[in-house]
């Protein structure tokens, strides 16, 4: 009975919006060492979808944008989260905690947990669509945003410097205790390859 429930589950696809509770997961990181929401209650969270031979990574992590976005939340109280749902044999996949390890620190990344998904479980949680795709969770648990890194959906670099960074705009209006004024836009990117 609880694997059909859990079958059910990962079948299943769940339409979340600003202002919902996260869903709960739990995950391996790059250490070996299970990740929860539940573990990191009260904290800021932002979690990224990442793909590492896909265009549209590339484009953020090569250009570095990605790397000063995540400081850039980290200097702000964020934990970073970055999660690979890429299953056995598709584009991406990373089999273990190691090769987990080696791609953060290839990437130069400022994530301080890299998380394995290999089952989809968490992608198909968050409806979680691209890479990259980034939510951004409040200390009571409540997504703030949700969506695209940025505002133009492109895989050239030359575009990183014309768009708006959602994320750091999203996190800006939070320090100031704004609501969040773009809170959902259309995430871009390759599909997550579950």
């Amino acid at each position: 009975m609880k694997l059909l429930i859990a079958i059910l589950l990962t079948s299943l696809t769940f339409a979340l919006s600003p202002g919902e509770k996260a869903p709960e997961f739990i995950l391996m990181n790059q250490k070996g060492e299970l990740v929860s929401l539940e573990n990191l209650k009260g904290r800021r969270i932002v979690l990224e979808w990442y793909n590492e031979g896909c265009p549209f990574v590339r484009k953020h992590y090569d250009s570095k944008n990605m790397q000063e976005t995540q400081t850039f939340a980290l200097r702000h109280g964020y934990t970073w989260l970055t999660i690979n749902s890429s299953n056995v044999g598709k584009q991406g996949y990373i089999e273990d905690s190691e090769a987990a390890k080696k791609r953060l620190n290839a990437e130069g990344s400022r994530a301080q947990h890299f998380l394995l998904d290999t089952k989809g479980v968490t992608g198909r949680l968050y409806n979680a669509k691209t890479t990259p795709e980034i939510f951004i969770i409040n200390e009571q648990g409540r997504i703030d945003y949700m969506g695209a890194i940025d505002s133009i959906p492109s895989a050239d670099k030359s575009d990183i410097q014309k768009a708006e960074n959602y994320v750091k705009t999203a996190i800006k209006e939070i320090a100031k205790g704004e609501k969040v004024s773009t809170a959902k836009t259309k995430p871009y990117g390759c599909s997550v390859k579950y």
